[in-house]
């Protein structure tokens, strides 16, 4: 019996070591992810939520205007983004109107549109316009954007052949009623401005911030008007070869100064989860012989499945000028989102990533950050926005 016992034991004991060695086993095995070592970064303000409105290129760009703040020795200053929502709308209002309607109309912009109403109206603190009039504590704009849209569209269409001088005042009116009012003046840490006299002592000067992109249909190192929904105001940008673009990027942020920038998110390599974003070679290196095989034989979804797993650094295509330019004239690459990169970080493999700060809340893997591969800024960027002392001369002599 007591043989009997000790065999039993010792039994048990090797099965509980037998079954550690296995979950150790198990736990090796699990992917290891993505790995970040931070080689520069900028400081930034708090990461803010743009929620359910299509507003993100006054989010990014106003954090990319805090952060330069930050950068003149300001401080920390957290401005109304609704402030210049309020004031763009109008604008493509009376632009909207002026073309019959033949140009889009929406909450959608870009980040010259934050700099050009600081130009014409100033800028107010988040604390003196917060643009929630609606009842609500987060921005929602599914209803104003489908009445205002369908009250502009009225006036365009109207068949009297002449407008009446009440319809932008009805417009503005809307405006206000979800919105609020705009303060004509405000108290800030016990002082009083205008939106134009705050403007004007934080020392933004809209003048100082350019454009740069990157396509083949316009004529490098000269001007165009990007060809893109959202540039309702017409915006132009400074055209680069990519290499170049990239260039005026790792400057800016080697040298203290961060970026607005316009990308796509749309492809199935960005993951808000994962917080990263990359652009996966089109075949898994590792597969030969026969798993090659096996690989061609799956399905498209399959292989997507396979390819954004997002366990480890993968293989990434090699960027091309003709790819860039392919993308966006097949609608591949859109300008459906802005943000700031703010930093520069490379992973386990020694592959390179900028940092990006969202306006999707501090929330996600890195509470409102993700990091882009160097390859996925090179094929989605649309443009780009820097103080043009962030520019490198060498580029700058080249301008026409």
């Amino acid at each position: 019996m007591r043989k009997n016992f000790f065999t039993i034991l010792s039994m048990l004991m090797l099965s509980l070591v037998l079954s550690t060695s296995i979950l150790n086993a198990q736990e090796d095995k699990k992917p290891e992810g993505y790995k970040f070592t931070i080689e520069k970064q900028i400081k930034t303000t708090s990461v803010k939520n743009q929620y359910k409105s299509g507003t993100c290129w006054s989010f990014s760009t106003l954090a990319f205007i805090e952060s330069e703040l930050i950068r003149m020795g300001k401080g920390e200053y957290d401005l109304s983004d609704m402030f210049c929502v309020r004031h763009a709308y109008a604008d493509k209002a009376e632009k909207f109107v002026r073309m019959h309607g033949s140009i889009n109309f929406g909450g959608g912009g870009a980040a010259h549109d934050v700099t050009d109403m600081i130009r014409k109206y100033g800028i107010v603190p988040e604390e003196a316009y917060t643009g929630l009039n609606y009842g609500d504590t987060k921005h929602d704009h599914g209803e104003v954007d489908a009445i205002l849209k369908a009250y502009i569209k009225a006036i365009a269409d109207d068949n009297n052949k002449k407008l009446t001088t009440a319809w932008l005042t009805g417009f503005n009116g809307i405006l206000d009623a979800y919105y609020g009012k705009l303060p004509e003046n405000f108290t800030y840490k016990g002082k009083t401005y205008t939106p134009q006299s705050f403007a004007k002592e934080l020392g933004i000067n809209p003048d100082d911030y350019i454009e740069f992109s990157s396509y083949t249909h316009h004529p490098f190192y000269s001007k165009f008007i990007i060809e893109v929904p959202d540039n309702w105001a017409w915006g132009e940008v400074i055209n680069l070869p990519m290499d170049e673009m990239m260039k005026v990027i790792d400057n800016a942020i080697n040298n203290g100064y961060t970026v607005a920038w316009g990308a796509d998110v749309s492809e199935k390599g960005f993951s808000w989860k994962n917080g990263v974003a990359v652009v996966p070679d089109e075949e898994k290196p590792e597969l030969q012989g026969s798993e090659r095989d096996k690989w061609e034989k799956l399905t498209e979804r399959e292989r997507a499945a396979q390819l954004y797993t997002f366990d480890k650094p993968v293989k990434e295509k090699m960027i091309t000028q003709e790819m860039r330019q392919q993308a966006f004239d097949n609608y591949q690459t859109t300008d459906d989102h802005g943000m700031q990169i703010c930093g520069i970080a490379k992973d386990q493999n020694g592959n390179k990533y900028y940092i990006v700060k969202n306006s999707w809340s501090a929330e996600g893997k890195y509470e409102g950050y993700f990091y882009a591969s160097e390859a996925f800024v090179k094929y989605k960027t649309m443009d780009i926005m820097i103080h043009k002392d962030a520019a490198p001369k060498d580029i700058m002599k080249k301008l026409k």
